[in-house]
């Protein structure tokens, strides 16, 4: 017998076949099971409770509400049904509702409206109500489902917990597989273990963590609907946001994880960019320059070429007589071009001030330019990038480096170059050649002008190249530092130098017994590799001096370059590359030294050549005998790395802090600098620089004596302990400081007054007035009197929060930064001479780094800037902490 309006309750098992119509019902009954959860809340007398039970691997069980039966069977199968509801796990629950949602998502469904849901419960529950039965044991249900609610909320913060667990563990596993990649000589060993741990580590993201994120999303079930809205559009932009980054970082593309078995000849497949940006056509200013008094008029081309020169004055460059005088020169040519033009003819008689003080207004308005007028520049300057600064190289977005031609301006070279002064001209695109793939479209050159030509070069890696009309040098447009080709470069290079040490004892081995050779041309080729070797020369090459500096190399030093000292002691004196003098005081092999002396002798000191038997092909054609793409540059490199990681081992104390750990790595990276003669001049700022962090000192000090005068006001038992207040900061600095922080402080109040009705104004809010200022001000007035009540009364009393513990811990803090300071101090002076960067780029494989941060917890921003920990990024993913040069 069936109960009125009602169905008897029954469990049904359903076979594979029916999958799809089961689905259809078990979404329908689990939306209807979350409706009932919340219907609890609102209405918890008149909820009746629906039975689930968990599905099989061959069947799905489908609960249906429980039905009216004849007699007191009605109270048992309703007693039952709550029986067995107790019995289902809350993870059933959850876990059928997670799968509803997931599928309905999946299909594009919308979610149903809760409100429909709820009146439609409402009638079936008013219809039901008439059964006196189902009323007495509704509080019973009401008690059951709000404790299984409760459970349902406790295994939710469980789930989160363990999704969190599951996404560390994850981040852990890829960060310690990065790290346990086995050091290799080989290429295609490191990228091949890259490759399975990428591998390995998409496997665990895609399994777990995916699963638990899912649940953790579900989660938010249990949230209030207004706390569960903002809940949820944060979750989502934060989803979105790793979402994009794991799509970024998947999108790149890792070159050095890819199987390097080609020569290198071919550099790329296909090849695609927008050409290259030329300088705006001069505009004229019409400022007029003087010439023997007067004012001149002048042509725009010759004008243009006048304010070349008018912008350097005040520099050093204008000091330069041969500066001078090649831009005279090239000027009159200028001149002489058009009849308009006066005749100028004597240098003496040029006034270029006019022309400067015009540049130096116009620097100011620039400073000045509004907001809007900025922000403009910045987009313009943003497209040029975006047309320019990409290319499509191998169906990959990549970034181009200098992709600008070089404008007209005046040469100013290095050092004392012949040629500094004379006129760079203006680049045309009938000079420029385009290299672009073959099936690509060919960037459109500037209007009115075409191409001198366009190739389809896929063995050479630049994008456009032209000869500038100084020195004949022919430039390039090439890939960013941090694209694939460059980088692929790169790993090459050092991979070369790291070859090196398997050959580098039979090369010493030999020229030690070749410096006693018969012949004089084995002995001088001796001599050279010991130099290039033990030194890191360059190996120089022959140069025509009056079109070049006179810079030197090892193979092209002349016998004036090198001052000999008995017993073996050899001094260096020369200009090398960029004008950059080497001089250096060394000892040498007592027969490397007797070899120096036979090749002196009887030559010019001026004239000839110390090894006139060897040149720089001849030397790399005998190195390339050892090893295959051997010069003197690899030389350069292989020592450079070799004695960069022998002195980090040397210097690097493991319990030391990070600070001390980057004052070891600049030492030795000094120690590199100085091997390959990467020297510079001592800066004019570099006193001011120095002086500025002594003050910073100072104000750390100076708060750290504040917060100790603080701590004795709050227990007199600890003046003994706090009473050395910095000796070294004199009563008339701390005036001066004190002056200096109301003063900032003044200012900073007035600029946010005037931000602050900037931003009203857009707003159209009440705009502050004058008077809301000048209450401001008084504030820092009547600080300024607090600083100098306390100054005379030698306390500080506490704030209200302020405790001792909390001030030692501050104290501590400042001692910490003071340590830190004056570390940056001495690493700051003791680099003064030495130029880091070069050799940090070019020189020093940047895998030693990479595993000397590993090894020794530095963050790696501490040693690389943004565009170097780009450019090297590689290095990062290829080496554990052991991994050696």
């Amino acid at each position: 017998m069936g109960r009125p309006n009602g169905k008897k309750a029954s469990t049904t098992k359903v076979p594979k076949s029916k999958n799809n119509d089961i689905k259809e019902k078990t979404e329908k009954d689990t939306s209807e099971s979350d409706s009932e959860i919340k219907v609890l809340r609102r209405r918890p007398k008149r909820i009746i409770m629906e039975t689930e039970s968990e599905e099989s691997e061959n069947e799905i069980v489908l609960s249906q509400k429980a039905t009216k039966s004849p007699g007191s069977n009605n109270k048992t199968n309703v007693q039952n049904s709550l029986i067995k509801d107790e019995k289902v796990e809350s993870k059933v629950v959850k876990r059928k509702r997670v799968d509803s949602e997931a599928e309905e998502n999946d299909k594009g469904i919308e979610p149903k409206n809760d409100s429909k849901k709820l009146n439609n419960k409402k009638a079936t529950i008013k219809k039901e109500e008439p059964n006196s039965t189902i009323k007495k044991i509704s509080a019973t249900s009401t008690t059951t489902l709000t404790t299984k609610a409760k459970t349902i909320k406790q295994e939710t913060k469980t789930v989160k917990q363990e999704a969190k667990t599951v996404k560390q563990e994850a981040k852990t596993v890829k960060q310690e597989t990065k790290r346990k990649r086995n050091d290799s000589d080989s290429d295609l060993e490191y990228r091949k273990l890259a490759s399975k741990s990428r591998n390995r580590t998409s496997a665990k993201k895609s399994g777990p963590e995916r699963k638990k994120k899912k649940e953790d999303d579900q989660a938010d079930v249990e949230i209030s609907e207004k706390k569960k809205g903002k809940q949820k559009e944060t979750k989502e932009a934060s989803d979105a946001e790793v979402e994009q980054d794991s799509d970024e970082e998947d999108d790149e593309f890792k070159w050095w994880q890819q199987n390097a078995d080609n020569d290198g000849t071919v550099k790329w497949n296909t090849l695609e960019h927008n050409g290259v940006y030329f300088p705006p056509p001069y505009e004229p200013h019409n400022i007029k320059m003087k010439y023997d008094g007067k004012e001149v008029t002048l042509t725009p081309e010759a004008e243009e070429v006048a304010s070349f020169y008018a912008a350097m004055l005040g520099t050093e460059y204008v000091k330069n007589s041969i500066f001078n005088k090649n831009f005279f020169k090239d000027w009159q040519e200028i001149i002489k071009k058009s009849s308009k033009n006066p005749p100028i003819k004597d240098f003496k008689k040029c006034d270029f001030t006019p022309i400067y003080e015009y540049f130096e207004k116009e620097k100011e308005r620039k400073k000045n330019m509004s907001k809007e007028e900025k922000a403009a520049i910045k987009e313009e300057k943003k497209k040029l990038e975006e047309k320019y600064g990409f290319c499509v190289l191998d169906g990959r977005r990549e970034k181009v480096g200098n992709f600008r031609i070089e404008p007209p301006n005046l040469f100013r070279g290095r050092g004392a170059h012949p040629k500094c002064g004379k006129l760079k001209q203006r680049v045309l695109p009938e000079q420029v050649t385009i290299n672009v793939g073959k099936n690509t479209p060919v960037p459109s050159p500037p209007p009115g002008h075409k191409w001198k030509e366009v190739i389809h070069e896929n063995t050479v890696t630049w994008l456009a190249t032209w000869k500038e009309n100084v020195n004949d040098n022919i430039k390039y447009v090439f890939l960013a530092a941090n694209s694939s080709l460059k980088g692929q470069s790169d790993l090459k290079k050092f991979d070369k130098a790291r070859e090196l040490k398997k050959h580098i004892e039979k090369i010493r081995s030999d020229y030690k017994k070749e410096l006693k050779d018969k012949l004089m041309a084995t002995r001088q080729m001796a001599t050279v590799i010991y130099l290039i070797d033990r030194l890191a020369l360059r190996a120089g090459n022959e140069k025509n001096t009056k079109d070049e500096a006179d810079t030197v190399g090892c193979c092209s030093l002349r016998v004036e370059h090198v001052t000999l000292k008995p017993p073996n002691t050899v001094e260096f004196d020369f200009l090398g590359k960029d004008s950059i003098r080497y001089v250096n005081t060394v000892e040498v092999e007592e027969q490397v030294f007797k070899n120096l002396r036979i090749f002196i002798k009887g030559k010019d000191p001026k004239k000839d050549m110390l090894f006139d038997r060897v040149n720089t092909q001849d030397l790399n054609k005998r190195l390339s005998g050892y090893m295959k793409g051997l010069t003197a540059k690899v030389f350069r490199t292989y020592n450079a790395s070799y004695t960069f990681q022998t002195e980090l081992k040397k210097l690097t104390d493991e319990k030391a802090t990070v600070a001390e750990k980057i004052l070891s790595y600049n030492r030795a990276n000094r120690m590199v600098a100085i091997l390959c003669n990467h020297q510079r001049s001592v800066s004019k700022a570099h006193s001011n620089q120095m002086n500025k962090i002594q003050d910073k000192i100072r104000t750390l000090k100076y708060q750290k004596m504040k917060a100790k005068k603080v701590i004795m006001c709050l227990d007199t038992k600890l003046k003994k302990k706090y009473s050395d207040l910095e000796s070294d900061l004199e009563e008339d600095w701390i005036i001066e400081h004190e002056k200096q922080l109301m003063e900032k402080e003044r200012e900073r109040i007035r600029k946010k007054y005037e931000k602050d009705n900037e931003t009203r104004k857009e707003e159209k809010k009440k705009l502050l007035t004058e008077e809301d200022l000048q209450q401001m001000l008084a504030d820092v007035d009547e600080k300024e009197k607090e600083l100098i009540h306390e100054r005379k009364i030698a306390k500080i009393q506490p704030k209200k929060g302020q405790t001792i513990e909390k001030l030692e811990a501050q104290i501590e803090k400042l001692d910490a930064r003071i340590k830190e300071t004056k570390l940056m101090m001495v690493d700051k002076d003791e680099n003064k001479t030495t130029a880091l960067g070069t050799s940090k780029i070019n020189y020093i494989d940047p895998r030693i780094s990479a595993a000397w941060c590993l090894k020794y917890n530095v963050p790696t921003e501490k040693i690389f800037n943004k565009s170097l920990r780009d450019k090297f990024k590689w290095a990062f993913d290829v080496v554990n902490k052991e991994w050696e040069f």
